[in-house]
Order: C-alpha cells, then structure tokens, then sequence
C-alpha cells in the first residue's frame, strides 16, 4: 500500500521564510543637533565657530533637518556672521533654505544685537567710551547695502540724545541737508552733534565729497554754537575718523 506524505504549504508562512527588509538607514545627521547642543553646553558658546553657532540659532528656526550646509551657504553668500545678521529680509530669503521665519529670526537677533551695543553707548559719555561707540556703529552700518546718513545728538555732558537716520541715498551717495541737520539739533537742544554715514564699498576712506559736506554742516552749526565732534565713515574694512585722520 502506497503511503502519502502531506506537503506543508509554506506560502501560508511567508515571514518564516522571506527575507526581512533591511532596516531603513538613518540620515547622516542623525543626533547631531543633541551633540551640538551638548558641546556647547559643555564648552561653552565662545569655544564654536561661526557655522555652529548660526545652525544652533537656526535650530529654533528649522526644527528638523541638517542645517550645516545652510549656515555655511549663509556666511560664503554674506562673507561673516556680521554680514548674515547685517544683512536685509530680502536678501536672505535669496538663499536657498531660508524661508520667512529663519530670516525674520536673524533680524530679530541683529536687532537685538544693536539695541545691546546702544545701550553701552547711551549710559556713559560719547567721549568716554569711544570703543563702545566705534563697535555700535559698525554693527550698524557696516553692512548696509545702501549709503546712509545719520547723526549722533549730544547733550552738554556728551551724553546720546538720539541717533537718528538723517537720510537713506543710493550705493554710493545719500543726500546731507545742513540746514536739516542743524534745525533737528535745536529742536532736540543738542549741543554737539557726531556725523555717522556707511560705505557700502566696504572701504571707509573718506572722499573728497564727504570732506566737503563735513565743512558745510560745521559752517552751518558754528553760529549755533554747536559743536561737531567727528564724521565716522563705517565700512566693512573699518571705521574712519574725520578727527583721528585730522580732517577736522
């Protein structure tokens, strides 16, 4: 008598004999948001470079993903950290990565980086914290795309009154109105006024037009009896001084 075997159907148990898919790979960057954090902590923010500390603002900004190769775009796009803060809504969302929010929350930093500097210079003295001010009005202006005027009114004890945009020109030149200036110096009873105006060239060397439109205002201010104190020139290479380099 011929015996029967029973054949198990092993396609009714397809896990026991397939093979499992791979686990998926995790992304190269997995974890290193907590590591950077963790560095920071443990080093201290002084101790990053720029890079990491703009993908650890950014992180507030961009809540997954790698932001690395966007903070580096950012300061090759902006040649600094002073360059991507200084520079305008517009032209960050020009890189790619930076939606509305990461650039409103740059500008919300550099705001707060300037009110921070500006505050060193309005509690003492112009004149006696003269590095406070050369490092407010580089933080201002040095990256400014667009010349502007603006000026520093003192009281009779050197103190900052307000400091005031004047007016806002082109690449290469903004209007400067004397007789305005010195009107919005009575009007504020200030007794010395501190000239300030950018290069967005990067080079602050004064020219010949900004020598010549320091003499009008001093001529229009003198019957006042209101004193100018220097014209800074901020550029992205530095500050000039009218009064250091003896132009007035």
């Amino acid at each position: 008598m011929a015996r029967t075997y029973a054949v198990e159907d092993v396609s009714a148990q397809p896990d026991l004999w397939r093979a499992k898919p791979a686990p998926e790979a995790k992304p190269h960057y997995a974890g290193h948001r907590e590591r950077l954090r963790e560095r920071a902590v443990a080093g201290g923010l002084p101790a990053l470079p720029d890079y990491e500390l703009l993908e650890l603002f950014l992180f507030r900004s961009i809540p997954r993903g790698d932001v690395k190769p966007l903070a580096k775009q950012l300061l090759a796009r902006f040649g600094s950290l002073g360059g991507v803060l200084g520079a305008s809504v517009g032209e960050l969302r020009t890189v790619a990565g930076v939606g509305e929010a990461a650039a409103l929350d740059l500008k919300l930093l550099h705001e707060a980086m300037l009110r921070a500097a500006k505050e060193q210079v309005a509690r003492r003295p112009v004149i006696s914290s003269w590095s406070a001010l050369l490092a407010y009005v580089k933080a201002a202006l040095a990256h400014e795309a667009r010349e502007q005027f603006r000026v520093l009114f003192l009281d009779k004890k050197n103190q900052l009154i307000a400091d005031e945009v004047m007016n806002r020109g082109t690449v290469d030149h903004a209007p400067v109105y004397p007789r305005e200036v010195v009107r919005r110096a009575l009007e504020l009873s200030a007794s010395a006024l501190i000239l300030v105006h950018n290069h967005p060239s990067g080079d602050p060397t004064p020219s010949s037009a900004d020598v010549e439109m320091t003499r009008q205002v001093v001529e229009a201010a003198r019957p006042m009896r209101i004193a100018i104190h220097d014209h800074l020139v901020v550029g992205r290479d530095g500050v000039a001084s009218f009064k250091a380099l003896g132009l007035m």
